[in-house]
């Protein structure tokens, strides 16, 4: 049973491309997460997972599983269920229009819905009555080459419109802005920079001293569609993609051509990776089998998709980036039907895969200064959350930039959360709102 919360008059949800986390403020200018009794143990941190599988075949019936729980039952069950993860990264493509789940079709809108139904229905007592305002956090700038912020609003609105509350949406990066605020016992110029699974957001706030009429007023933000699933599409390009027939070549007629990079753009992207295994792409991945140079490799790409071995790939992918954030050197290891993956991997390698995307993280931290009419040396604060925070190659961007002394760090998977449901009993609320 989750742990006690006293009645709230505030509630926020941080709901993540990873994780989802909620917490709820009760007036007394404090916030508790909202824990789950999840398999494995107790944890305010809700995997951001959907699993279907069919139930009664006959009526096209469909079963679900969300959060810690649709792991346990796709490792239970992978050959008869699909797990989807990271499908917050779809909120704003156009060209997403729909899951294809055996015989049902979802939108965005329906698997958020299913995402929430189990949400509330894991968080029992805590989540059985909610207040009137509830602030969710939503990115600076969705993922996607060409996001439709107005399209994801769309989707947002259709989501949490399940609640049957008026929302409030705030940037996410506000949101921990606005919770680092309340531990600081002077006036600051803050930025927070928030690193999520498929965004990095940035935003500069000023900070007040205790006690003002308004403690906090934002200056400016600014974010970008790269974090930690793209470092993990790094490695899955650099270590598996290889093995699975990526670069390679195939025959027609008579001609010796490249295999398509578009084979394997799914392998970067956990929304669509889940999604492979049809018959239609299964098919084509059969009749490319024939005729490639090496079958052999993509034999194993098949093997990939259907044997449903994405989860546990991207599993051994993320375990390899912590271990690189700890260590110099990290070994990777991955074993399925027909694919075995053993590599030693250096911090520096992996460095040099992401170096392009810090500097384009860096360029939008520029942006975000720029944004708030401000230069580097005028930030008092930095403070660093979210999972990919700790990569030190992303840390060296803000060192060389403030300085390790004006850098601050922590509570990296729940500090949105945290300050989203004291916002939400902020008196100037509407001030900090995403009017886009």
């Amino acid at each position: 049973m989750p742990a006690s919360i006293s009645p709230a008059r505030a509630v926020g949800i941080d709901f993540g491309t990873t994780n989802s986390v909620i917490a709820m403020a009760s007036g007394t200018g404090t916030a508790e997460l909202v824990e789950f009794d999840a398999p494995g143990g107790t944890s305010s941190v809700f995997r951001s997972a959907l699993c279907f599988w069919p139930e009664d075949s006959a009526a096209g019936g469909l079963a679900h599983e969300a959060g810690p729980w649709a792991i346990a039952e796709f490792l239970d069950f992978p050959q008869g269920s699909r797990l989807l993860q990271s499908f917050k990264s779809v909120a704003a493509r156009a060209t997403f229009e729909h899951a294809n789940l055996f015989e049902k079709r979802l939108r965005f809108e329906d698997l958020g819905q299913i995402f929430l139904k189990h949400l509330l229905a894991h968080g029992e007592e805590a989540l059985r009555n909610l207040p009137e305002r509830i602030v969710v956090g939503r990115p600076v700038r969705y993922v996607g080459a060409q996001p439709d912020p107005a399209l994801a609003r769309r989707r947002y609105d259709a989501m949490f419109a399940l609640l049957g509350r008026e929302i409030h949406y705030v940037y996410e990066p506000l949101g921990a802005a606005y919770g680092f605020a309340t531990g600081l016992s002077d006036p600051a110029t803050l930025l927070v920079a928030d690193f999520g699974g498929g965004t990095s957001d940035f935003s500069i706030v000023k900070v007040g001293p205790p006690g003002a009429a308004q403690r906090c007023v934002p200056l400016g933000s600014a974010g970008i569609g790269i974090a930690g699933d793209r470092f993990d599409s790094r490695i899955m390009d650099k270590l598996v993609l290889p093995l699975l027939g990526k670069g390679g070549t195939y025959n027609s007629f008579g001609k010796v051509l490249d295999i398509p990079a578009g084979h394997f753009t799914e392998f970067g992207d956990w929304s669509r990776l889940a999604l492979m295994r049809n018959r239609r792409t299964l098919a084509q991945l059969a009749q490319l089998e024939r005729s490639a140079t090496d079958p052999a490799a993509i034999a194993r790409m098949i093997a990939v998709v259907e044997n449903e071995l994405g989860y546990a790939l991207y599993e051994a992918v993320g375990q390899l980036k912590r271990s690189l954030s700890n260590e110099t050197h990290g070994h990777f290891h991955f074993e399925g039907p027909g694919l075995v993956i053993d590599a030693e991997v250096s911090r520096s390698d992996f460095e040099s895969w992401i170096a392009p995307d810090l500097v384009r993280i860096g360029e939008t931290l520029d942006a975000a200064l720029a944004n708030a009419g401000l230069d580097a040396s005028q930030i008092d604060q930095v403070f660093l959350t979210g999972g990919s925070s700790l990569i030190p190659a992303v840390r060296r961007v803000f060192e060389q930039r403030f300085g390790p002394d004006r850098i601050a760090s922590g509570n990296e998977m729940t500090s949105i959360a945290h300050g989203l449901a004291l916002l939400g009993e902020a008196p100037d609320l509407h001030d900090w709102i995403a009017l886009d």
